[in-house]
């Protein structure tokens, strides 16, 4: 099992799709955000706004202005993923994958047995792998990153944002 961005970077040889932001703004919402709440319809709940940059150098929450505690505890694998990126460390988010393979948003929560259905069928698999220490939906959400990962390569995933990179050459974009 690899546990840091770091060890992912060693054992894969290919595209590596994962669902951490990547290329964050100085300050408001970057444009792929937007899309995406947009694309997956009732989901969008689910697509937490990139924290800005200048929150990776806070020290603690407090040190922060507008974020969510949720986005805070995001943070250090933020950190970790923006220290360590090169080109081939993508940006995707997994209820936009599924909405992308299915045609339409997911309906259901992907924690209820119906969301868990939808993105299975959305993936076309039956059934997931069981994996220890794995959520089913951490799983499928895996899966889904790895379908991104995929497309991209084959040239043939969507690709939101405006084309504008981060203060570190960061692209601003998330992929399905």
């Amino acid at each position: 099992m690899v546990v840091t961005i770091g060890e992912v970077l060693a054992a894969v040889d290919g595209v590596i799709a994962i669902d951490i932001p990547i290329g964050l703004p100085t300050a408001g919402p970057r444009a792929c955000d937007r899309e995406a709440r947009r694309l997956v319809g009732p989901r969008r709940s689910s697509v937490f706004p990139a924290p800005p940059r200048p929150s990776l150098s806070a020290a603690t929450f407090a040190d922060t202005t507008g974020l969510s505690m949720q986005s805070w505890n995001l943070v250090p694998k933020i950190r970790e993923v923006d220290e360590a990126w090169e080109p081939r460390v993508v940006e995707a988010f997994p209820e936009l994958v599924f909405a992308v393979l299915a045609g339409a948003p997911m309906t259901h929560s992907k924690r209820t047995p119906e969301g868990q259905a939808e993105r299975l069928a959305s993936l076309g698999m039956k059934a997931a792998p069981r994996l220890t220490g794995a959520t089913a939906d951490d799983v499928l959400d895996a899966i889904a990153c790895l379908r991104a990962a995929h497309r991209y390569s084959a040239g043939t995933a969507l690709s939101l944002g405006d084309g504008t990179a981060d203060a570190r050459g960061r692209p601003m974009r998330i992929i399905a």
